[in-house]
């Protein structure tokens, strides 16, 4: 067995012509721009591209297999000079069993798979072409069809106010809308982490897993996890999520909940932090808030958690929050030490010092060691480090 670091969840922002797949997405976020900087810059083991689905990106990949650039791996998953590249969609459901929209990430086992999910998708949304788009199928047919084709079904940032499972979707359950059955995993979302989502006693049977969710190349691998596999493959995944046969995720690394755009309930007018969401806010008037995740999951609070059976959540700060530390001071870093996740994880304080000024080594090695203190955020606004 080895350990793999593992992003599940990257969009693509243009394909290689240039349309738009991810309408927010950078345009530098293809999907050749993305393997290469994936493996060679953030050193990942394994990523998830979940806008696969796109008749062009289709056509990208299938390319780079003819060119040789990338090979199928025999148990699932697309190799790209050893790293693996896991086929996926995300998509938004959103009936009568919802209340509201839900982001969802289906992943398949292969290309040929992705092309029969991609045709059965165009007759059910309006834009084969575009990510997160909204599926006129409820939840458990859209599950049913996954499973179908072999796949992995996760739902998105679960906590998120916005397009997620328990932010304006069901009130009590996930049953409401799912198959819990045929639910693979969880995926936290930036602005909670394993303490907080354990609170859900529903949420006990699944395993949790932290993503980027990026909209650009510099947000890889802001969130992602270390798993224990036999080779980084589709099917070693999918027995590293039941945790079965020595497979498992070892570790989660994300943001502390505070750095996340919604952890706290704000004032939708002028983001004043106001903790009461029935209330009136103190500084406007106004009574519509963005409620936090901190706040939701108290409303949700079944148990008091069952983290001893869960692998460690270690609170990360990716290297793009770290006050002073430039693109140049940046590129100086990875010249030296060849990735972020060596930066992260393995390069030592001393030689840290010895690439770039002391006082920003030392708060890169204060954030390894969980001793920064933060400004929470909400309301669409990341929180920021306060020492």
């Amino acid at each position: 067995m080895q350990e793999y670091f593992v992003d599940l969840h990257i969009h693509i922002g243009r394909t290689k012509s240039g349309r738009a797949v991810k309408i927010t997405g950078a345009k530098s976020l293809t999907f050749s721009n993305i393997i290469r900087h994936a493996r060679d810059y953030k050193g990942l083991n394994m990523i998830g591209v979940i806008d696969s689905h796109s008749p062009e990106v289709l056509e990208e990949m299938e390319d780079l297999l003819t060119a040789g650039e990338l090979v199928e791996h025999p148990e699932g998953g697309l190799n790209y000079g050893g790293m693996s590249v896991i086929l996926g969609s995300e998509l938004e459901i959103n009936d009568e069993s919802t209340r509201g929209p839900i982001h969802v990430l289906c992943y398949l086992p292969s290309l040929q798979r992705m092309r029969i999910f991609s045709s059965w998708l165009e007759n059910h949304l309006k834009n084969i072409h575009l990510s997160s788009q909204r599926v006129y199928v409820s939840g458990r047919v859209l599950q049913k069809k996954v499973k179908e084709l072999g796949g992995i079904f996760i739902p998105a940032h679960v906590f998120t106010p916005f397009k997620s499972l328990y932010g304006k979707g069901v009130k009590d359950s996930l049953s409401e809308v799912f198959d819990a059955d045929l639910i693979d995993g969880i995926e936290l979302g930036l602005s909670s982490d394993t303490n907080m989502a354990d609170q859900l006693a529903e949420l006990h049977r699944f395993p949790f897993v932290t993503n980027s969710d990026a909209h650009s190349l510099a947000k890889i691998a802001r969130e992602y996890q270390k798993i224990e596999m036999a080779e980084p493959s589709f099917r070693e995944l999918g027995l590293a999520l039941k945790q079965i046969e020595g497979r498992g995720i070892k570790a989660n690394y994300g943001l502390d909940p505070q750095l996340g755009k919604y952890h706290r309930t704000v004032c939708a007018e002028c983001m004043a932090y106001n903790p009461a969401y029935d209330q009136a806010c103190s500084e406007c008037g106004s009574f519509k808030k963005v409620k936090g995740v901190a706040d939701r999951i108290q409303e949700l609070k079944s148990s008091e958690g069952n983290l001893e059976e869960r692998p460690p959540y270690i609170h990360q700060v990716p290297l793009e929050f770290i006050p002073g530390l430039g693109p140049k001071m940046l590129e100086k870093l990875m010249d030296h030490f060849g990735t972020e996740m060596a930066v992260l994880h393995s390069v030592p304080l001393d030689s840290l010092k010895q690439v770039i000024p002391e006082k920003t080594a030392l708060t890169i090695d204060r954030a390894r060691t969980g001793q920064l203190s933060f400004y929470a955020g909400g309301g669409g606004k990341y929180g920021k480090i306060s020492d």
